[in-house]
């Protein structure tokens, strides 16, 4: 392990934070300083290791609580130790092989890829998987299908660059027979295909604008099928996939039944996660929140750790973990890492 970043407190110290961190993360269970001597392979004295430990506990890197003569890691303790690890993080060629033949086995497309990388998050790291939908305005079209319903409704299919299928219900002006609605899909995507979805609806509008008064009836009837389609701008809003929830109860720091009930409702209502991916991704790579790092106090006992995903060299999503905050940052992070990287990968060719 690399040594910790510099700071006011001395090398010794840092060394002790180390093993402190270490230990802690390994059983969970308030570190005392005859552990410390143990564990730390410097031959000091009690006395010495207290007063170690009292610098550190000073500094506002680790607390003792009340119910134990030991001392845990704080956020800032878990943040320095954290810090170290990311400076220092090469890739491990023996875990990208490992998770490179989990995608290589894999025949899933667009949205059952997402479900299936959820899970393998989850179930390399035994902690929530949390992988962020592609944002739309990213994806391209590569299909359009438009299905006659009852009456007037007709059923808008689209099919994306990541393999994921939209849908929307819209209302024409009049009742259109199935083979018009063929002609139609075949007009839109030879006219829109590898178009992404925000230049859609500019360009649908603009051409709607322009040649309105030229175009030929089929035509202008194929436009304003897809005006109907792409026009209103109210997309599905960002989403994202979650694997692995159950494993939080594992960790006696979150099993209170009322942490895990506030837990498992932000998993549920998905906004306050949700918020934090996004934040993660107008960062700039991997991004790590220890505890109330998040702003969520929900969050306020667990780390998220995510790395952003790409497709032809732009981000288009995050993915990554959630767990308490004596999650093995050592290993966790570069399954993350890894992950997303290969993830990116992997949309492209599907």
């Amino acid at each position: 392990m690399p040594g910790l970043p510099e700071t006011s407190i001395n090398e010794r110290a840092q060394h002790f934070l180390r093993v402190l961190i270490e230990r802690y993360i390994l059983d969970g269970q308030p570190v005392g300083s005859r552990t410390l001597a143990k564990d730390s392979g410097l031959d000091l004295s009690p006395a010495t290791i207290r007063n170690v430990m009292a610098d550190l506990e000073d500094a506002g890197l680790i607390i003792s609580p009340h119910t134990s003569a030991g001392r845990i890691p704080t956020a800032n303790g878990y943040r320095m130790f954290v810090d170290a690890l990311i400076a220092s993080q090469n890739v491990d060629q023996k875990l990208l092989c490992s998770i490179s033949q989990e995608f290589q086995v894999s025949d899933k497309k667009g949205g059952d890829i997402i479900h299936s990388t959820s899970e393998l998050l989850s179930n390399m790291t035994h902690l929530a998987g949390v992988v962020m939908v592609p944002k739309r305005n990213s994806e391209t079209i590569r299909q359009i299908e438009f299905v006659p319903l009852s009456g007037t409704r007709v059923l808008t299919v689209i099919v994306t660059s990541a393999g994921e299928i939209l849908n929307r219900l819209i209302e024409t002006s009049r009742e259109f027979t199935r083979s018009e609605l063929e002609q139609f899909s075949k007009i839109v995507t030879q006219q829109y295909a590898n178009t992404h979805l925000e230049g859609v609806r500019k360009r649908v509008f603009e051409q709607m604008q322009a040649d309105r008064q030229h175009m030929d009836k089929l035509m202008a009837d194929a436009l304003s099928m897809a005006e109907q389609a792409f026009g209103s701008g109210d997309d599905v809003p960002a989403d994202m996939i979650v694997s692995g929830q159950t494993n939080l109860m594992d960790f006696d720091e979150l099993a209170q039944m009322d942490r895990l009930r506030g837990l498992f409702n932000a998993f549920t209502e998905k906004q306050e996660i949700l918020h934090l991916l996004d934040r993660a991704l107008d960062a700039d790579g991997l991004q790590i929140f220890i505890g109330e790092e998040s702003g969520y106090t929900t969050l306020r006992d667990c780390s998220v750790i995510t790395a952003p995903y790409e497709v032809d060299n732009e981000v288009i999503g995050v993915l990554g973990v959630i767990g308490p905050t004596r999650i093995n940052y050592d290993r966790v992070i570069p399954i993350v890492d890894i992950t997303a990287k290969l993830f990116g990968a992997a949309l492209k060719t599907r």
